[in-house]
């Protein structure tokens, strides 16, 4: 199965997103980033911890330890029909893991132990945008005891939102979410969804050359047709 990775046009570089979440009385709560303008990535937009893999990730994890085998074959199993699956599969889970637990400590100070990271999608940009990325994305719910903070350059603020409420506002225009964190905070605003999933094994996302700007005009679409549901006679 084709990754979608190696494609004409621009190579898509390995990248890692932690999803880093909590649960509180008035819903589930997810750590984000509000990036600043001046990006060259995903300028303004609200994100989740993460960026792209380095050479670094391949021969340090970032605090040393060593990564459980029983762990890098449970993440080998999720990743195998991605670019990460095949003879490799053990150490291009550590890369990747290693990458998340990186920028997460980079970004937030939170030094995340390995087993809290459950693999949860994986999407590609497609392949008509100028700068592309092969993303794995995690799940990990924080005990209270982790509290991430706002360390980061890349953004002007982080800080933990409400998911209904990132939806909403994006809904309103008010901030803005690229289709992964879309598609991903869907799925994950249900607090009766089980995290981590006992195994997930996760399909690769890849868009159609400019499948984008459809996939809002969709959205915008539906959830138009949704409001006019609710709205009483």
């Amino acid at each position: 199965m084709s990754s979608g990775r190696e494609t004409q046009g621009v190579l898509a570089r390995e990248a890692a997103s932690v999803i880093l979440l909590r649960d509180e009385a008035n819903g589930r709560q997810v750590f984000v980033q509000h990036r600043v303008a001046s990006m060259d990535f995903a300028a303004n937009m609200v994100v989740f911890p993460g960026g792209r893999v380095d050479a670094v990730d391949s021969v340090t994890l970032p605090t040393g330890q060593a990564f459980p085998e029983a762990l890098l074959a449970q993440h080998a199993q999720a990743w195998q029909h991605t670019s990460l699956g095949g003879e490799l599969a053990q150490d291009s889970a550590a890369r990747v893991l290693s990458a998340a637990l990186r920028e997460v400590l980079e970004e937030s100070g939170v030094v995340l132990p390995s087993d809290l990271l459950a693999p949860w999608a994986n999407w590609i940009t497609p392949v008509d945008q100028p700068k592309r990325f092969d993303t794995f994305f995690y799940a990990a719910v924080l005990p209270a005891e982790l509290e991430p903070r706002h360390q980061t350059t890349e953004a002007s603020k982080s800080g933990w939102m409400g998911i209904q409420e990132i939806l909403e506002a994006h809904d309103a225009g008010t901030l803005r979410l690229m289709p992964p964190t879309l598609v991903l905070l869907d799925e994950l605003v249900d607090p009766d969804a089980a995290l981590p999933p006992a195994s997930r094994v996760v399909t690769p996302v890849l868009a159609e050359p400019g499948a984008v700007e459809k996939f809002y005009s969709d959205r915008r679409a539906a959830r138009q047709s949704h409001l006019g549901q609710e709205t009483p006679d």
